[in-house]
């Protein structure tokens, strides 16, 4: 079956079981993994299904997906992504990480840097920057989501008001075309917000899976955002905006990762 005939009966598949497996489409069509992939991959880009470990499901406007298959997600863009980011942030500096699998992959990449104090509502934030005996890390409190770790709630927001910090290193779950940041989770969103009010520049850590994804409840813009580090270029009407708002767009290449 050609890639024209395929790939609308695969996306016909997920619409009636919510998602598809990689292993299943391989049997149905009997072609490669590759090649299910490579569908799965440009349906993925039309904003159609999301990528997830071992195949794809239809994209959810109210809620997001599994943190597990959040974490495979793009993995590898996401790793590049932390050490970008990282390589912005100096030594003998303060900083906010937030909820994400990206800021995980951020917190990753300061292992080795040096006097650090990191301010996370993010628990496994903290627990991978434990290993760091340079960064002192405080855990805001708060109500603690067992699903990834988040913490939220007006105890993490009045902690986090405690701080003026030097950097927010933030992640969010969608970026639409005008440029708006989004997630699902409106608690999630009051902390993310206090986070880039307490922070002397703000980095958005996004790969480019979040530019076709929807969610409903605003965090607020890139027009707010002094550097957004991502994998792959915005699209042209969105890379104009980021200049214009003197938004700088740092692209997490290869050559970063190693």
């Amino acid at each position: 079956m050609t890639e024209s005939l395929r790939v609308p009966e695969i996306l016909a598949l997920a619409r009636r079981d919510g998602g598809v497996r990689v292993e299943d489409l391989v049997a149905r069509f009997q072609v490669t993994p590759q090649t299910i992939r490579r569908d799965l991959t440009a349906l993925e880009r039309a904003g159609k299904l999301e990528r997830v470990h071992g195949g794809a499901v239809m994209p959810s406007a109210t809620r997001n997906i599994a943190y597990q298959e959040r974490r495979a997600l793009n993995a590898a863009a996401k790793t590049r992504i932390g050490e970008a980011c990282a390589a912005l942030i100096p030594d003998d500096s303060s900083l906010f990480l937030n909820i994400g699998t990206t800021t995980e992959a951020v917190a990753g990449a300061l292992l080795h840097h040096r006097n650090l104090m990191v301010v996370t509502n993010n628990l496994n934030v903290a627990m991978i920057l434990a290993a760091n005996p340079e960064a002192q890390v405080i855990v805001t409190g708060g109500k603690a989501r067992g699903a990834d770790g988040g913490l939220v709630g007006a105890l993490a927001i009045d902690c986090i008001e405690r701080f003026k910090l030097d950097h927010a290193v933030i992640g969010c779950s969608a970026i639409d075309t005008g440029g708006d940041l989004l997630d699902f989770d409106p608690e999630e969103v009051a902390v993310s917000k206090t986070i880039l009010d307490r922070s002397r520049t703000r980095i958005l850590v996004a790969d480019q899976t979040k530019l076709s994804r929807p969610a409903p409840i605003r965090i607020g813009t890139l027009e707010q955002i002094d550097r957004i580090v991502t994998d792959a270029p915005l699209p042209a009407r969105l890379g104009f905006d980021c200049g214009r708002w003197r938004t700088t767009v740092e692209i997490a290449g290869p050559e970063t990762s190693g």
